[in-house]
């Protein structure tokens, strides 16, 4: 299981650094002349170098080796930290993050593809747990961590943490993993990944600028609907051709289909979270980025727990049952936050909040793992490419409805500013969409991943 543990190295770094900026972000908006809400760019510009970079990641590596994209993607993530570190412009900290993004696109999904061709299917789910055990150590300790830097320090110390654990991970890949590659890879589809990538790159920062001033409202409109025309227009071009850049085939999978379609509607609700709690909590009610830190961090603490019940619930409750009733208790759970205010006892937010993190964590895991459940060894890149591209995409897109609600309630209400009030119609929104996930998940069958709960079998 050392295999898992070295691609947690990188998804700490990672999740760290996102929980970490979700509680500097009234300080950064600050220090940048921007408005907090406007920092929804930051977390969108990261998901664009995700989306544009994530479809190539399965050919880069059946083409160059795992080993040597994985140490590369590190290198990117570790350039576009230090950089975020000396920014002092809006436009150069999104560039930052854009930047970030195109190492995090290699780096977390070609982990995946190194863990699904070490383990065996059988001890799939253990290694997951591995795996995520480690990387939700980064949530557990960035959001206090990042408002404690914040609240007595700089904001940009939080981005120079990234090195020494870059440095950990690359020595640790280069050291033991292999360099799995394929003798005859794919081809590439440049006319597909053209097509993706600017469509997903349009309409995501289209989507994130709406209720700005950045731009005029003409242009964010056409950036919608050119990048809502490419990525059809994609659509069309993958159903013609034999080897497209995303396999859509593969949705029609019943198991990977709910992983991915359903599992994008429960991550919009997750996905805003790291970007409206802290923002809620220091904007809203008035709290120190350090205390919005404490409270948030508390739903990682709940995640930590539930990853070593996870398996044997999910063995003995299946994965249907727990897909469909788990995700109405999240959205649930989501949707309560806005009844936080600035009277309730910070006791009971961290209590509510550190009881919502049980589920979420076992709604990924079942995801995560259901997703390889009926998928072959030769599908296992197109398949981590797809699923990667659809979940960092809806993580994303969480934080852009957040942000259009949040600024659609401060016109309603006719507020100024941002207050406490504006924030709960936020919240119910993106709790509804993670309910919204069980409209796909019921539609698996009641064994659905029955050979991801079996026990593996005793050697003789």
């Amino acid at each position: 299981m050392l295999v898992p543990l070295i691609v947690a190295c990188a998804m700490f770094m990672e999740n760290m650094d996102a929980t970490v900026i979700a509680t500097s972000l009234p300080a950064l908006a600050h220090d940048l002349g921007q408005n907090p809400i406007t920092l929804k760019l930051a977390f969108t510009a990261y998901v664009v170098g995700l989306g544009i970079f994530i479809p190539i990641c399965g050919w880069t590596a059946d083409r160059l080796g795992v080993r040597r994209v994985f140490s590369a993607a590190i290198l990117v993530f570790m350039a576009g930290s230090i950089c975020c570190a000396l920014s002092s412009s809006l436009f150069g900290f999104v560039a930052a993050r854009f930047l970030q993004g195109m190492g995090g696109a290699m780096m977390v999904p070609v982990g995946r593809m190194v863990i699904f061709r070490a383990v065996p299917k059988a001890e799939l789910i253990r290694a997951i747990g591995y795996l995520t055990v480690p990387a939700l150590i980064g949530p557990v300790i960035g959001p206090p961590l990042g408002g404690f830097i914040t609240t007595y320090f700089q904001w940009r110390w939080i981005f120079l943490m990234n090195i020494p654990i870059g440095l950990i991970g690359l020595y640790l890949s280069l050291r033991y993993f292999e360099n799995w590659r394929e003798a005859q890879p794919d081809p590439l589809d440049f006319r597909g990944f053209a097509l993706s990538s600017c469509g997903s790159a349009l309409l995501m920062l289209g989507l994130a600028l709406v209720g700005s001033a950045l731009l005029p409202g003409a242009w964010i409109l056409a950036m919608c609907l050119c990048g809502a025309l490419l990525l059809a227009a994609y659509w069309r071009h993958a159903r013609g051709i034999s080897r497209p850049l995303l396999n859509l085939r593969l949705l029609a999978i019943p198991s990977y289909r709910a992983s991915v379609v359903g599992g994008s509607l429960f991550r919009i609700g997750l996905g805003a979270l790291p970007f409206l709690l802290p923002l809620s909590l220091q904007v809203g009610m008035g709290r120190s980025a350090f205390t919005a830190g404490l409270v948030t961090c508390a739903s990682s603490t709940g995640a930590v727990v539930m990853k070593a019940l996870a398996a044997p619930v999910l063995q003995r409750f299946g994965y249907r049952l727990i897909l469909l009733y788990n995700a109405l208790l999240c959205g649930a759970v989501i949707a309560s936050y806005g009844l936080f205010s600035s009277s309730t006892p910070l006791w009971l937010m961290m209590a509510a909040v550190l009881v919502g993190g049980l589920f979420p964590s076992l709604q990924f895991t079942s995801l995560n793992t259901i997703v390889y459940a009926d998928i072959e060894d030769a599908q296992v890149s197109s398949a981590t490419s797809l699923a990667s591209v659809v979940q960092q995409l809806s993580l994303g897109m969480g934080v852009t409805i957040a942000g259009v609600v949040l600024q659609l309630s401060i016109w309603w209400q006719g507020h100024a500013r941002i207050e406490t009030s504006d924030f709960w119609p936020a919240f119910l929104v993106i709790g509804l969409f993670s309910m919204a996930s069980v409209f796909e998940t019921r539609r698996l069958p009641r064994n659905a991943g029955h050979s991801l709960t079996m026990a593996p079998a005793n050697d003789a």
